[in-house]
């Protein structure tokens, strides 16, 4: 069973490689894989499962070399090292990871190449999280700056795919998205910085430039 899988893996990731998405048929793909439909359809059960399958993998391979490029790096060029391997992924084939997004999106709830799919976007968004907030652990619980940090890596995400995505550019607009990444950075760090400031007043103390009462 495990060589019928690695045959339609295969088969699978060269034609939609070769033709994209659009220009392969689940029985070519099982054709070429020397597998009956019915076989192919126990481990994918539509051509959507069959390109998640793949590209899984492939985005889990970008996953991995941001997370060993962000190690030990700033915190911006740590977040944008997660970034990069992404995008590159993505610009190296847009077609086919444009329908890769929308079944991310809009594929089946109880479809399992999806849930892995999903389970992928966490593991980014918590590996981002952890270079904002810098854990050594990205699962790590450390209340409201970890939250705000999710939210932050959230949003990275969300300007990523839609750069990916935009019908308007041919290419991905780097330069544009790095001053996205670096506004939702700045903006998490300045909360950061309103926070500690608003908590490191005690009971009774008056904030810094607040006139006394009965100053002149």
């Amino acid at each position: 069973m495990d060589e019928k899988r690695d045959r339609i893996f295969e088969s699978a990731r060269r034609l939609i490689a070769e033709h994209g998405y659009d220009g392969v048929t689940t029985q070519q793909i099982s054709e070429d894989a020397d597998v009956g439909a019915g076989t192919l359809f126990r481990y994918a059960s539509n051509k959507g499962e069959l390109l998640m399958m793949v590209f899984n993998r492939e985005f889990e391979a970008a996953i991995s070399e941001g997370e060993r490029a962000a190690q030990a790096k700033p915190r911006t060029a740590a977040v944008w090292a997660l970034v990069g391997p992404v995008l590159d992924f993505a610009t190296r084939n847009p077609g086919n990871v444009a329908v890769y997004q929308r079944e991310l999106l809009f594929g089946s709830p109880i479809a399992h190449f999806r849930a892995e799919g999903l389970a992928l976007v966490r593991r980014w968004e918590d590996s981002v999280a952890a270079q904002l907030v810098g854990d050594a652990e990205p699962g790590a619980q450390q209340g409201a700056p970890r939250a705000s940090a999710q939210l932050a890596a959230r949003s990275i995400f969300a300007v990523l795919q839609l750069a990916i995505s935009s019908p308007l550019t041919p290419t991905v607009p780097e330069a544009e998205l790095r001053k996205q990444v670096d506004q939702i950075i700045y903006g998490y760090t300045a909360g950061l910085d309103t926070a500690s400031a608003s908590t490191s007043l005690t009971p009774g103390s008056t904030p810094p430039g607040a006139r006394q009462e009965g100053a002149r």
